[in-house]
């Protein structure tokens, strides 16, 4: 046998050989499949990458369902979009808005007839353990005309320009507080969200458990508010920053959320959910790619905490 065909044999073996790796390497190569979507209890959803802005899940997305006391985000970004706030002013509580609280229902903040509360303490109270109370004084105080419903009027007012100038043309406001035919969809939550999580004091105030202040009371002294956060996802899946819960009968539960980590922050969204925090963290671990929903153990409210 000559050399030259001793050369062709040795590179016909090296084929062949190759040939029976290649379905082999082939194989390897093949990318794994996606993750399955949760499966959640909300009826409506949506989770976003808040860098891209890419959708990652969505469930029902762009129908329009009440939103309950997540509204009380708009009346918060109204007031800290406002030109020039000062949020030291002071505020003084009127009785009519302990009297709205009575009357309605609502989740309260306590305040107190007579103090005189900064306006960055009723951002506090609203947001926090969802006073309907403070987000009232709020309005009556960023509203413009001659009497408190004057005011109020012109406040909800406010807060449909401002859902007109984010391009929301699905979210309308009927309250200050979530407490009447508010609306939006998972998807527009998800933006008005991300429109409020761009002010500072807006970040901070969401992400705090609790909070201890102090106002000058009627009587001259000094009285002392603890608020508590009545968002449990906080404290309770790594990494959340927020955002705001909200309940009523139409709406059910409800939640909008925001989480980072490893520098990549995703903002969700749950309308009318049986188990809110549940499906938050089933989403959060979607987007993130983590395995930390099962073992969520939810952060427990004092007993004179709201619930919202």
């Amino acid at each position: 046998m000559t050399v030259g065909t001793l050369t062709q044999r040795a590179v016909a073996l090296a084929g062949g050989t190759l040939l029976a790796l290649s379905p082999l390497t082939a194989q390897a190569a093949t990318p794994s499949q996606p993750e399955p979507q949760p499966t959640l209890a909300a009826k409506g959803a949506t989770l976003v990458d808040d860098t891209s802005g890419n959708t990652l899940f969505a469930k029902d997305a762009d129908t329009a369902r009440p939103i309950a006391s997540t509204a009380k985000i708009m009346a918060a970004s109204v007031v800290l979009d406002t030109t020039g706030v000062d949020l030291e002013r002071q505020v003084p509580v009127q009785q009519e808005y302990r009297d709205y609280v009575t009357q309605h229902g609502s989740s309260t903040a306590d305040l107190q007839t007579g103090d005189k509360v900064t306006v960055r303490q009723l951002l506090y109270a609203t947001l926090l353990p969802s006073g309907a109370d403070a987000a009232y004084a709020l309005a009556d105080t960023f509203g413009s005309g001659a009497t408190s419903a004057e005011r109020t009027t012109s406040f909800i007012a406010k807060m449909n320009t401002k859902a007109g100038e984010l391009h929301l043309p699905h979210t309308e406001f009927t309250s200050f507080d979530g407490g009447g035919a508010d609306s939006s969809t998972p998807t527009e939550l998800a933006e008005l969200a991300q429109h409020a999580m761009k002010n500072d004091t807006f970040r901070t105030i969401v992400k705090t458990k609790e909070y201890k202040g102090e106002a000058p009371a009627a009587n001259g002294r000094t009285r002392y508010y603890t608020w508590t956060n009545t968002n449990q996802l906080l404290g309770s899946y790594d990494g959340v920053i927020g955002i705001k819960t909200g309940t009523t009968t139409p709406a059910g539960d409800c939640l909008v959320f925001a989480a980072t980590r490893n520098g990549k922050t995703l903002v969700g969204t749950l309308l009318n959910s049986t188990d809110r925090y549940a499906d938050a963290a089933k989403l959060l671990d979607y987007g993130f790619g983590s395995s930390t929903a099962k073992s969520m153990k939810l952060r427990a409210l004092p007993t004179h905490a709201q619930r919202d």
